[in-house]
């Protein structure tokens, strides 16, 4: 399945209306799980960092990260990143309206090549780095672009069943992943790799998590291409399984999990 045109969709619907797209970072950020972990820690970082912090929302998307941020962190400047223009475009947009002191902006950017040194106190990569092959490189990146003591905050599926395989040699069911997953020592190696330290790597998406992935995201993917009765059956769908499906995501939330099909990383850049 590709996950992009679905994303452009749901952006052409929102883009000229400022309310259809904060009703749009709410259902996001309440239906995807990885968004309550990333919440979760970032507010934990947000303790140790400056209140003038600068920030890389790397892979941006359609904003709905950034957006979390901004309305929290009224000190903080922004920046995101992201390789789709219209996505840039439309967040400009929208963040030039609501935040003011033009303090979030938006640029289109390939991590690979992205070069910005000892610029940012935080940066944040939500299930982006499954999709770079080169993703070494961008660690990399990412390490010169933090100042000394930044911190890097990522999360990505695991090797564990992330992106819905149920084999490590089987493909992602979203096309544009080019690997379904990291394992925790892989990914903490190409972090010290990178010249990270103090790298930590929890499992998230555990059984819990798990199983209300598939009630609120894998499930209701598939039915997408049926045809125009897709918009009755999925309202209807999500009424049945929502309430369920989110105490499902709190008890992931706060059990600590020996495995599971998503990773919440945090690495420091140290002198």
């Amino acid at each position: 399945m590709h996950f992009e045109p679905i994303k452009d969709t749901i952006g052409k619907y929102v883009r000229n209306s400022g309310f259809l797209r904060k009703c749009l970072y709410f259902v996001l950020n309440l239906i995807f799980l990885r968004a309550w972990h990333f919440r979760k820690e970032l507010r934990k970082i947000r303790s140790r960092l400056p209140v003038d912090s600068t920030v890389l929302d790397a892979g941006s998307g359609l904003g709905q990260h950034t957006w979390f941020m901004a309305k929290g962190n009224p000190g903080w400047r922004i920046k995101g990143v992201d390789v789709a223009d219209e996505q840039v475009e439309d967040c400009n947009r929208f963040f030039g309206k609501e935040v003011p002191g033009n303090r979030v902006t938006f640029e289109k950017c390939d991590l690979t090549t992205f070069k910005e040194p000892e610029k940012y106190n935080l940066i944040v990569t939500v299930d982006v780095m499954e999709h770079i092959e080169e993703d070494t490189l961008v660690f990399r990146n990412f390490h010169s672009a933090l100042k000394d003591g930044g911190t890097l905050l990522i999360t990505t599926p695991s090797d564990l069943g992330g992106s819905g395989i149920k084999n490590k040699e089987d493909r992602s069911f979203i096309e544009e992943h080019v690997r379904a997953g990291y394992g925790k020592d892989e990914i903490a190696e190409k972090l010290k790799s990178a010249g990270f330290s103090d790298i930590s790597v929890k499992y998230t998406y555990g059984f819990p998590g798990h199983i209300s992935w598939l009630l609120l995201i894998r499930y209701p993917a598939g039915m997408f291409g049926w045809s125009a009765l897709t918009l009755i059956v999925i309202p209807l769908y999500y009424i049945l399984i929502l309430t369920p499906a989110l105490i499902l995501n709190i008890f992931d939330l706060v059990i600590r999990h020996k495995k599971g099909t998503g990773l919440l990383v945090t690495a420091i850049k140290k002198s």
